[in-house]
C-alpha cells in the first residue's frame, strides 16, 4: 500500500489518497478487503470497543485459550440475538448512514437487560440461543 498524498481533495472532501497494488482484480481485492475489514471489526469488539479481552492478566496459554473460548462463546450469543432483534426492531441510522451501534452490542445490551432485570423475553431468548445455526444459506 502506498500513500500518494498526504491530503488531497476529492470530490469536495480533504482526504488520504491511498492505492493498493495487487495481482487480484479490483472485485477480488474489494472483496478480499471486506472480509479483512470484518475480521478487524470482531477483534475490535473482542478488544478494547467491547468484551476488553486485552486486559486479561491471564499469561498461561491453556487459560488463555480457554478464556478465548469463552468470550467467543459470549460475542456469537450476543451477535445471534443482535440479528435477531434486528429483524424486528432495526437499529436506527444515524445521519451519516452508518448504524448507531454494531449488531453484537445491540444484542449485548438485550441479554444484559433481560438478564439483569428478569425481562419477559428471557425465555424467548435462552431458547434463541439454544437452538443450532441455519446452515450456510438457508433461510
Amino acid at each position: 500500500m502506498r500513500c500518494l498524498a498526504e491530503r488531497a481533495n476529492v470530490s469536495g472532501e480533504v482526504m488520504q489518497v491511498v492505492a493498493i497494488a495487487t495481482d487480484f482484480s479490483v472485485w477480488d481485492t474489494c472483496v478480499l478487503y471486506r472480509t479483512r475489514w470484518s475480521i478487524e471489526s470482531t477483534f475490535a469488539s473482542l478488544k478494547v470497543r467491547g468484551f476488553d479481552l486485552e486486559r486479561t492478566g491471564i499469561t498461561r496459554p491453556d487459560r488463555l485459550e480457554r478464556l478465548f473460548g469463552l468470550v467467543i462463546l459470549a460475542w456469537v450469543s450476543c451477535l445471534r440475538v443482535g440479528v435477531w432483534l434486528q429483524a424486528q426492531i432495526p437499529v436506527k441510522v444515524k445521519a451519516h448512514g452508518r448504524p448507531a451501534m454494531s449488531l453484537v452490542r445491540y444484542g449485548a445490551e438485550q441479554l444484559c437487560h433481560a438478564l439483569r432485570w428478569n425481562l419477559p423475553e428471557l425465555p424467548e431468548l435462552i431458547r434463541l440461543l439454544s437452538t443450532p445455526f441455519h446452515a450456510p444459506g438457508a433461510a
